[in-house]
């Protein structure tokens, strides 16, 4: 072969090397880079093939599928009361992508989940075609409605949970929005979602979950905890050290109550009509430390809680005394979503044991095979026992013959506190109605703990307030609950 014949083939030999070394850079390592990569439409194409499979509560599925036309996308989702349930699946467009459970478990829902490979292949096989598998909840569809019917027209969000498991009963948030109003790929589908997501009430936002609020007199009830645990009071019905009005520390600005009787209160009578002086002074007692390390036991500062949404994190801060002392009623810039403030109702519920709240129970294959099954998890202990049957006792009088009469329950114990949480520059903002409590049984069980945030714009600033506003809706959850236990 002569010279110049031989650069040719050394030159086209190079090329065809170069190709192989390519394709299999294509095939191999970038294999799993382009399969989930956002611009490769086969991806989507492929996962809008088959019936997305369901998100399933009390053994009924809540999402459905249903055939479309003029688009590659064969089948997109459905809800059956999308409104009530959003807060719990988020959403499965077309045209935007998933969030909440149906991203977090878009692999079991579309199929595509590895652990589904040996299901898939049999199914290959067979010649039947790939189905989704099922996504099983811990949710309560009664305690669900009666949260989302209880908040109406009102700006809110309810958390219920299980004290002995962690599971999740009720996630509502309002106001709220439809996913199926924009479940396609159509302009109209677009449209709707860019309305929805700029709407100055922030429908999309799941405000159980992601937004936080000052709590208010809620968390009078981890003050009490803090006081209790580092023996700054000597029983709930013992006399406490606390003028009326209180001098903030290291301050001029006096501290005072809405309501009398609050010199010198015990602990209980103090909870009861949440006397703002006697919790400001124990926190100052406890100290800053003291106090973020009690709060850190009932979940706040907790960056990453996945239940498997991520969950915003609460927040009691490192601080000054007198914004300690603040901090110790549920203001300055102590933070807490609906979701916290259940977990310190269900941590006192449940003997002082804190359990990681979750609302996914198990995932299924189509043929209803188990794939995974959720053990409840302990968190911490939150406060011994000893200070969890004290906190009962005190949150049992706020509802006996307290602010919170309001959460009565006929055949049921029912604990709980109140809140009315300042908002805006100067309180200038109406405030947000907190209600935060759990029912116990005759066989003292305790099924469900439930917090309550109402941002009622609509109302009159004079007659907001926790007892009014948010107790009624946290009895109706807890009856939801006990009833369908029966």
């Amino acid at each position: 072969m002569n010279k110049p014949l031989r650069r040719i083939a050394l030159f086209c030999g190079f090329l065809i090397l170069t190709l192989l070394i390519r394709d299999n850079w294509l095939q191999y390592v970038k294999a799993d880079t382009l399969k989930t990569d956002t611009k490769n439409r086969r991806i989507s194409i492929e996962r809008y093939a088959t019936p997305r499979g369901n998100i399933i509560v009390d053994g009924k599925a809540i999402t459905g599928s249903v055939a479309t036309e003029g688009t590659d996308f064969k089948y997109k989702r459905t809800w059956k009361d999308g409104e009530m349930w959003a807060p719990v699946t988020g959403y499965a467009s077309q045209a935007v992508g998933a969030t909440q459970l149906e991203n977090l478990e878009d692999g079991i829902l579309t199929g595509n989940d590895d652990r589904l490979f040996f299901r898939n292949t049999l199914d290959m096989v067979t010649g039947k075609k790939k189905e989704g598998g099922q996504v099983v909840t811990t949710l309560n569809a009664a305690a669900q409605k009666a949260a989302f019917e209880g908040l109406g027209n009102k700006k809110g969000a309810v958390a219920a949970i299980d004290p002995s498991t962690g599971a999740i009963l009720a996630l509502a948030s309002t106001p709220s929005y439809d996913p199926g109003t924009f479940a396609g790929i159509s302009s109209k589908d677009g449209e709707t979602f860019t309305k929805l997501d700029k709407n100055k009430d922030k429908p999309m936002l799941n405000r159980a979950l992601r937004e936080t609020y000052p709590p208010g007199s809620t968390f009078k009830v981890v003050t009490a905890a803090a006081a209790l645990e580092n023996g700054k009071v000597n029983g709930i019905d013992e006399r406490t050290d606390t003028p009326d009005p209180y001098r903030l520390p290291q301050s001029t600005y006096d501290l005072t109550n809405e309501h009398g009787a609050c010199e010198n209160a015990t602990l209980r009578d103090a909870l009861e009509v949440s006397c703002n002086t006697v919790f400001a002074n124990l926190s100052d007692q406890v100290g800053n430390e003291k106090m973020i390390e009690q709060a850190d036991k009932f979940g706040f500062n907790e960056a990453e809680l996945d239940i498997p949404v991520r969950a915003a994190e609460s927040v009691y801060p490192k601080d000054n005394r007198p914004q300690n002392a603040l901090s110790g009623i549920g203001q300055a810039s102590t933070r807490a979503t609906p979701l916290q403030m259940a977990m310190v109702s269900s941590a006192i519920a449940n003997g002082g044991k804190l359990m990681k709240p979750y609302m996914v129970d198990q995932l299924r294959a189509s043929n209803l095979d188990t794939i995974e099954t959720h053990e409840p998890e302990e968190l911490s202990q939150a406060v011994s026992g000893e200070t969890a049957q004290a906190l009962q006792g005190m949150m049992e009088t706020v509802v006996k013959t307290g602010t919170g009469t309001k959460a009565q329950i006929p055949g049921a114990t029912v604990g709980g506190k109140t809140g009315t949480a300042q908002h805006g520059l100067k309180n200038s903002e109406k405030p947000y109605a907190w209600f935060i409590s759990y029912a116990k049984l005759s066989d003292g069980s305790s099924p469900v703990a439930v917090a309550v945030v109402v941002e009622d714009g609509s109302a009159n600033r004079d007659d907001i307030s926790g007892g009014g506003l948010a107790a009624p809706i946290a009895r109706d959850v807890m009856k939801a609950v006990i009833d369908s236990k029966k």
